[in-house]
């Protein structure tokens, strides 16, 4: 009877510690998610500044050949085009710099990826694992319960002798 009750007592502890560690895994799921969220909009950021740079560049680029050619016309001119000229390769480095950030950035997202896949299935996992310890407790539960009134009627029926 005691053993009944230290293996039940086991089971409802063991099946506690299973539903601890399921809270924990959805815990590091709800956080892993938020990062992921944070580098989605991070990414759509970069993207935004990315396309705008590259807008610049454009614009920086055509007024460099218009430069070009009013520096053929005029020796005055030629500073101005110098500046244009720096000024794309700035914003050349910049852009690279963001594309950088932006392929640096698309990649920790994928590992963000990998690794929230990989805590899914081993949530799952666990949650399966919990399923088939709740339905032993189930079992172990019915067989105590039926132990106890087989031995409640053995005692009914020693009292009545």
């Amino acid at each position: 009877m005691d053993k009944l009750k230290e293996k039940l007592n086991n089971l409802k502890e063991e099946a506690e510690k299973w539903q601890e560690k399921s809270d924990e895994h959805l815990t590091v799921i709800k956080k892993l998610e938020q990062e992921l969220l944070e580098k989605d909009n991070q990414i759509q950021s970069l993207t935004r500044k990315n396309e705008t740079l590259e807008e610049s560049v454009e614009k920086l680029e055509s007024e460099v050949s218009e430069q070009k050619t009013a520096a053929e016309e005029s020796s005055s001119l030629k500073a101005h085009n110098d500046n244009f000229t720096k000024k794309n390769q700035q914003l050349e480095e910049e852009l690279e710099e963001s594309d950088k950030n932006l392929k640096d950035t698309t990649e920790k997202l994928r590992e963000t990826d990998l690794k929230v896949e990989q805590l899914e299935r081993k949530v799952a996992s666990l949650e399966s694992e919990r399923d088939e310890w709740e339905q032993k407790y189930e079992e172990l539960h019915q067989k105590y319960t039926g132990a106890q009134a087989e031995l409640d009627e053995i005692s009914a029926q020693l009292e009545a002798l």
